[in-house]
């Protein structure tokens, strides 16, 4: 080891600060070595490196949060803000984001249906939190970008790795799942039990630690590389030296050990049942916080090592310390078998090995130090009579922390229930949801809440508020996982094999733009690097190529083979034959509520014989009265579920690709345009689904309905809206191989992203440019490759 470094870590200094238990740290970039720790005591405290001692001063304690905070993240500099800012995380479902001069937040984030446990910070100025209500979230600046759902129960840990876009979340459902540009990609199992910790170690591996004990590398492919025991008890946090020079853990076994090139170099046991969280400074000294509130700071270097006074007082405070021997730290004891104080003259094996000893019948326990080559006292075992539950909150239940969970029987045959409770919660209201979830008779709510009262007796913490959260919540909302289904038909005819009629074979055709079209392949133009007449795009891109003749040739066709009940008549054929041309010519004829009757019948056709009726659809809607009477008539949000139910990704190619027409040709007039924007989420998420189809019309007719969406909040700015839209593009991308799809894809992108510097830092964290690259060497056609030179400029 090089000189002034003992090999081995000691303690440095003890701070107490904190009224409660110690739950999050993290390095701080101002003041630089120093770092900031969260809190049950409801603050937040800044910590600077003392000049003058081994020491740290506590610069200021912030507070926001009405109940514990939880966690905390630094904010990376930006020009409005160059000492960066500060995120915590609480009990109270907030986030509060402070500068590093203020005590009181600049901002609060609010979303979060119960506690936030996990913040982490990505480039661009984007937060990602994790909830207890099984969603993460990620956030730009004081707004909600997206909320990604998937996990079935808590989430303990989430990162935003160094590649952008990629996020990481762990869960008490022992899965971890990566995301990219919002949708999840892959997802790790292998832990047995919650996720509590992540820690990254390269843009292709990390490492996650949990409640089963042990911490496991994996690769970002999906792979576990290799996984690490040592823990005897639940693992709570993960942290990696500088360089990836090995690892730091700590959790409810009393330790934080010390981890190099795979095996347990070190464990040091702390005074404290549970040691909750650690970080490494940028010196290789860590920093731990546990349940007695104590912040420790040990180091390998002589010079800052703590006093010899200061270390004999943490040692006997650590022999001091009473150990509950149900926790199973040291293995099952059995005290009648245990040698005597003269078994201390072995030396130890290993660092870190406990050994047991009865001295006048008192049970001490001793832990082995390899660089002092003595054994050290770290506690006294107490009798299991004695012990009291831990008050630290530490008992889980559906994922979740509570201070108690006690088993009821309500009469002896039948089965027993979980009630979970927190000392901060109200004995009646908790007894009454018990009885509520379990539909157990309202009559025994005396009787449950003085159980509660009789159980927890001394342990009433006061009042945080009036309002008290209800423990159930938090159930997973089913996010089905996209379906791989593609269609087996050649792209050149997406039907019934009959050649006649294909919708959309020829281009379509788009108001031309500056003299040149580039929606059609009609005009041969000349590359012009000078301006750019692509983006942001004005109005809405429609489908109207038309052959009314084919079309009702295919109903009348279909029409005979129909049931009954669906039959049309000979009138309504012609109703609807004076209706298509009433919309495709230019023709003063206004199209009547008969032939809209007629037609709303023929597209609730079944979905075999539908596509002509969508057709007429899809071209009918352009007309305002069409667009009026469908999009703000008595039920227009009907109108979206027919639609929407064409487009499952195991119905008839032709409905879906018909469908997806007639949604983008809703977009002409005003009347749909704003239904489009109210039912935005429904839509984009069922059309999303349409990426698995083999079939370019459908990728080209997908494109065109999220460009469409951007030109309409490029107009409303819409941030939220801007961030579905482009998580949209960013995972069609990865699909479409068709060329005028992805230009599409691209003029929707650079109208998103124009003149709104929020929807390019969201673009940029989602690894949209690094996404789009390729496609700026495109040789033909040369406005994809012009197009996508104009968004990377703006990126």
């Amino acid at each position: 080891t090089m000189a002034g470094e003992s090999g081995a870590y000691r303690l440095r200094c003890s701070l107490a600060a904190h009224g409660q238990d110690v739950r999050g740290l993290t390095l701080s970039l101002f003041p630089p070595g120093g770092f900031v720790s969260v809190s049950r005591d409801r603050t937040a405290r800044l910590w600077a490196p003392d000049g003058l001692n081994r020491g740290f001063t506590e610069m200021h304690c912030m507070s926001g949060h009405s109940n514990f905070v939880s966690c905390v993240c630094i904010i990376p500099p930006s020009d409005l803000y160059p000492r960066g800012l500060i995120a915590t995380g609480g009990n109270d479902h907030n986030i509060c984001i402070f500068t590093v001069d203020n005590t009181a937040p600049l901002y609060i984030l609010n979303g979060h249906k119960n506690t936030v446990c996990s913040l982490s910070s990505g480039k661009f100025g984007t937060l990602l939190s994790g909830s207890w209500d099984t969603t993460a979230k990620i956030w730009l600046n004081d707004r909600c970008m997206m909320t990604l759902q998937g996990h079935t129960a808590a989430i303990w840990a989430v990162k935003i790795l160094p590649e952008q876009g990629l996020m990481l979340t762990g869960s008490a459902d022992k899965t971890i799942k990566l995301w990219k540009a919002g949708r999840c990609e892959r997802t790790f199992t292998g832990h047995e039990d919650c996720v509590r910790g992540l820690a990254i170690l390269s843009e292709m591996e990390f490492l996650s630690c949990a409640n089963d004990a042990s911490i496991r590398r994996w690769q970002i492919s999906g792979e576990c590389l290799q996984v690490y025991y040592g823990h005897t008890n639940y693992i709570y946090s993960i942290s990696v030296f500088p360089q990836c020079k090995g690892f730091v853990t700590t959790g409810e076994d009393r330790s934080l050990r010390i981890w190099k090139e795979g095996e347990c170099a070190q464990t040091i046991r702390l005074p404290a049942q549970s040691v909750w969280c650690c970080c490494v400074l940028d010196n290789g000294d860590i920093v731990v916080g546990a349940s007695d509130g104590i912040i420790r700071v040990f180091t390998e270097s002589l010079e800052r090592t703590a006093s010899a006074e200061e270390i004999q007082a943490f040692e006997n405070e650590l022999s001091q310390a009473s150990i509950d021997p149900k926790t199973g730290d040291l293995g099952d004891i059995n005290a009648s078998d245990l040698p005597g104080r003269e078994h201390l003259k072995d030396p130890g094996t290993r660092d870190g090995q406990t050994r047991l000893i009865k001295d006048n019948g008192k049970v001490e326990a001793y832990q082995w130090s390899v660089s002092e080559g003595r054994w050290i006292k770290i506690g006294d075992v107490v009798g299991s009579s004695g012990a009291t539950q831990q008050t630290s909150g530490k008992v889980l239940f559906e994922g979740k922390e509570y201070d108690y969970v006690f088993t009821i029987d309500v009469n002896e045959s039948g089965p027993s229930y979980k009630l979970p409770y927190n000392i901060t919660d109200d004995p009646w209201l908790t007894a009454y949801n018990f009885l509520q979830k379990n539909d157990l008779n309202p009559m025994f709510l005396d009787q449950v809440a003085k159980f509660i009262m009789d159980n927890t007796k001394g342990q009433t913490l006061l009042s945080t508020s009036g309002q008290f959260s209800d423990p159930f919540t938090g159930a997973g909302r089913y996010v089905p996982g996209s379906s791989s289904g593609s269609s087996t038909i050649p792209a050149a005819d997406p039907f019934t094999g009959a050649g006649r009629y294909v919708p959309g074979s020829a281009s379509n055709a788009a108001a031309p733009v500056g003299g040149v079209d580039p929606y059609t392949g009609m005009s041969a133009y000349e590359s012009a690097e000078a301006e750019n007449f692509y983006f942001p795009k004005k109005d809405a891109v429609t489908f109207d190529q038309a052959n009314p003749t084919q079309i009702l040739g295919k109903l009348k066709e279909l029409n005979a083979s129909a049931t009954e009940e669906h039959k049309l008549t000979e009138d309504d054929l012609i109703i609807l034959e004076k209706l298509l041309s009433a919309t495709c010519s230019t023709s003063a004829e206004t199209p009547t509520a008969q032939q809209l009757q007629t037609l709303w019948r023929a597209i609730n056709w079944p979905e075999d014989i539908v596509f002509p009726a969508i057709d007429i659809l899809r071209l009918s809607v352009r007309h305002p009265t069409v667009n009026e009477n469908f999009c703000s008539g008595k039920d227009p949000v009907q109108f979206i579920t027919l639609l929407l139910k064409f487009l499952n990704p195991k119905g008839k190619p032709a409905n879906q690709l018909l469908a997806l027409r007639a949604l983008c040709n809703c977009f002409v007039c005003q009347a749909g345009q704003k239904l489009m924007m109210e039912q935005r989420d429904e839509i984009m998420t069922q059309a999303i689904e349409m990426r698995s189809c083999n079939n370019k019309n459908i990728h080209i007719a997908l494109a065109t309905l999220t460009l469409n969406y951007a030109v309409c909040l490029h107009k409303v700015n819409n941030i939220e809206g801007k961030a579905q839209c482009l998580s949209v593009i960013g995972t069609v991308m990865e699909v479409v191989q068709d060329l005028e799809a992805i230009f599409r894809l691209l003029v929707a992108l650079g109208t998103l992203i124009s003149d709104d510097t929020s929807a390019v830092q969201l673009a940029k964290s989602l690894g949209v440019d690094s996404q789009i690259k390729k496609y700026a060497s495109v040789s033909e056609p040369a406005k994809v490759k012009d197009c996508c030179r104009f968004v990377l400029n703006l990126l």
